[in-house]
């Protein structure tokens, strides 16, 4: 999920070099009122790493841990170790690029379904038995870590001895040790000894129970299919459903009691640095705000331009639309967690994200029905909160 860092850098270049105007939305003050909110554990920071794929999903399973485990006290809330997953997901990914002699892309994107297949295949940890963070620095920093090992990848790949070795898995496994710490195969928590796979199945995660869910009409719906992108590089499968079926999973999942692992576009100007998600019809608010003087400093002197935000509908057509048009991807993966709404009594989803404390909501942002309808490329969700006939319909028992 790197091209979210590339617009931006792209953005600042293009600030820099034109002088030209430009229509830039204002948006008006909102004030949320909390509809319904399900437990999150605090958010943290990815920083420098392109690992949100990670954080949002283990934050995800977080929640899942409070829900399943009655946990009440936040003191006593999990932490998880995202970088046990990256480890095992980049070794695992190190050995299928090798098998397909290079031809698959090799970086630290990735999906949601990654981290289920880690969490089956390999168990989970605490944070504080792995924190990954073995080489300087008190956040996640990795472009050197991702050059060496895709440098190591390349390399074995052309294959010069014309046999591989029995040494490059090891190699790769030495160059992710030194960076983000060993695996631990046992560890002691609250005086009770575990491996990775008894703490996830005493964490009572089955990862038999979550499904993903998508939707686009280039393939069938209620079938499954791997979605075609780079990050989805195990090539797992989501159930394709409409995409009002899709939200409507959203809506009774939160509902009830369940966050949602949600991976998005957030490259659309509606997503903003300071804690909004609105699918803003640029093109319609700067008609409506007229001149760009007008927008400015106002019609008449000494009074502000009225903000008339509108939204672009968020259809099933439109978001195909987007997908092949590849400005609708898997720029970010965030958790969906709660519903509120606004000053006007409009819906907004309360998302959880892994920048840290930034914006106005301190790491949480707030994403409209049409923002996630337009924008969102899949969701992970326990499959309980599936409706019956939904469920009838994707043979899902």
């Amino acid at each position: 999920m790197k091209k979210l860092l590339i617009i931006l850098s792209l953005g600042l270049l293009a600030g820099s070099a034109f002088a030209q105007p430009r229509f830039a939305p204002k948006l008006p003050e909102y004030q949320f009122t909390t509809v319904k909110e399900n437990a999150i554990t605090p958010v943290k920071n990815q920083n420098s790493s392109g690992t949100c794929w990670s954080y949002s999903t283990i934050g995800f399973f977080e929640s899942e841990v409070i829900r399943l485990c009655k946990i009440s006290d936040p003191a006593k809330y999990p932490d998880l170790s995202e970088f046990f997953v990256v480890s095992h997901s980049y070794y695992d990914r190190a050995v299928k690029f090798v098998r397909l002699d290079g031809n698959l892309t090799f970086g630290a994107g990735s999906e949601a379904d990654d981290v289920l297949d880690v969490i089956r295949d390999y168990g989970i940890v605490p944070n504080e038995v792995m924190t990954g963070m073995n080489y300087g620095t008190e956040l996640p920093v990795q472009g050197e870590l991702d050059a060496v090992l895709k440098a190591m990848v390349q390399a074995v790949v052309k294959n010069p001895n014309r046999t591989l070795t029995t040494a490059w898995k090891r190699a790769v496994q030495a160059v992710l040790d030194e960076y983000l710490g060993k695996c631990p195969e046992k560890f002691v928590v609250d005086g009770k000894e575990y491996t990775p796979q008894s703490y996830r199945d005493a964490l009572k995660i089955n990862p038999a129970d979550y499904v993903t869910l998508t939707s686009f009409t280039h393939h069938p719906f209620y079938t499954k299919f791997a979605i075609e992108v780079e990050d989805n590089w195990r090539w797992d499968e989501s159930y394709n459903v409409p995409i009002d079926e899709f939200m409507n999973v959203i809506d009774i999942a939160l509902n009830t009691g369940y966050t949602v692992a949600w991976g998005a576009d957030v490259s659309h100007p509606g997503f903003t640095r300071d804690g909004l998600a609105i699918f803003l019809d640029t093109k319609a608010m700067a008609a409506a705000a007229g001149s760009d003087q007008e927008h400015w400093v106002g019609k008449e002197e000494g009074k502000p331009a009225p903000i008339t935000v509108v939204e672009t509908e968020a259809t099933q057509e439109l978001r195909q639309i987007h997908f092949d048009n590849k400005t609708l991807t898997d720029d970010h993966g965030m958790q969906i967690y709660g519903i509120a709404k606004d000053q006007d009594g409009k819906k907004y989803y309360m998302v959880k994200n892994s920048w840290g404390e930034a914006g106005k909501y301190k790491g949480l942002w707030y994403a409209t029905e049409n923002f996630v309808k337009g924008q969102s490329l899949d969701i992970m969700v326990h499959k309980d909160v599936l409706p019956k006939d939904l469920k009838a319909k994707l043979g899902i028992k």
